[in-house]
């Protein structure tokens, strides 16, 4: 995109692209749309929260998976990823009017009622609006969105995910719960003894895991998907010495090997806990129950996507 491209971008941090973030996508997307500008979004590199205090917050999606969210569900042309560091050592009116205006060609803003910017966070809503008035740019504040009573939150929704509460993270994100990584190779268990081809995902680093178990889930891959069992955990039954947390699919109605691939995977309901079986034969039949639950979940989804 050329740097003479006007832009209309909406500034946040965006973990998990949530409805609450969806409501800022929005506002951008009409205003680039009577603009004649990209509709963008400006995100951090790093959680500020966890930039400023050193300790790791756990992320509902990488980098890669924000920027695809905000492309796929909003029509976001361009994410700019921004280092969190450089950005805070900034003073918060630079930040305006060189950073945005200068460098990326601004025309109108849209921050949520909480977004602060620049040296020590002095940068706030009130200023953005006042300061964007003094340059004539438009700018929106977008106010919390609620759901049930309660404040869409990406801090809400990661308590949702730890605790494995699938459905109910959807309905707050507005899309399923996305892990996407390659295939790291797997046991060569699933595909043999089980009779499924299986995909083995890593957790990209600082990304939160759901709860132990399993799930009815979509994998997609090369355009195409398929419905899968996954379990997230330690595989228990299979896994005797390896403590290593694993994502591992079951690829219903797939024949094929997909190590390597990019693969998009989709968790849309908790099954059961894991469990250690006595055998692998016990094992087996569990996950070909799973799998039919699966089917009939996906027959019958509650709130189709």
């Amino acid at each position: 995109m050329s740097m003479n491209q006007k832009r209309v971008i909406a500034l946040g941090f965006f973990d998990g692209v949530h409805l609450g973030h969806g409501a800022l996508l929005r506002a951008v997307t009409a205003a680039a749309d009577r603009l004649g500008a990209a509709a963008c979004a400006f995100t951090f590199d790093r959680h500020p929260a966890a930039a400023i205090t050193g300790h790791p917050i756990p992320l509902l999606s990488s980098v890669e998976d924000r920027v695809w969210l905000m492309r796929h569900y909003y029509g976001i042309q361009e994410v700019i990823v921004a280092s969190f560091e450089a950005m805070m050592r900034m003073d918060w009116e630079d930040f305006i009017t060189q950073y945005l205006v200068k460098e990326l060609g601004v025309v109108h803003v849209v921050a949520g009622h909480d977004f602060h910017f620049g040296y020590m966070g002095k940068g706030n809503p009130a200023r953005l609006q006042e300061k964007c008035a003094q340059l004539g740019l438009g700018c929106d504040i977008i106010g919390r969105v609620e759901r049930d009573g309660i404040t869409i939150s990406s801090t809400y929704i990661r308590t949702l995910i730890a605790q494995g509460e699938m459905e109910r993270a959807t309905q707050f994100l507005g899309h399923p719960h996305i892990l996407s990584n390659r295939v790291s190779h797997g046991k060569k268990l699933g595909g043999s003894t089980l009779g499924f081809p299986t995909v083995n995902l890593q957790v990209p680093p600082h990304v939160i895991l759901p709860a132990f178990g399993v799930y009815a889930s979509r994998v997609w891959f090369d355009g195409q998907h398929r419905y899968a069992v996954t379990n997230v955990g330690v595989r228990p039954t299979v896994s005797e010495h390896d403590s290593r947390v694993t994502v591992e699919g079951f690829l219903l109605d797939f024949d094929g090997n997909l190590y390597g691939h990019q693969v998009r995977m989709e968790f849309f309901k908790y099954l059961r806990g894991e469990r250690k079986f006595p055998s692998l034969q016990a094992l087996s039949q569990e996950i070909s129950r799973n799998v039919e639950q699966t089917r009939a979940y996906f027959a019958h989804p509650a709130d189709p996507l």
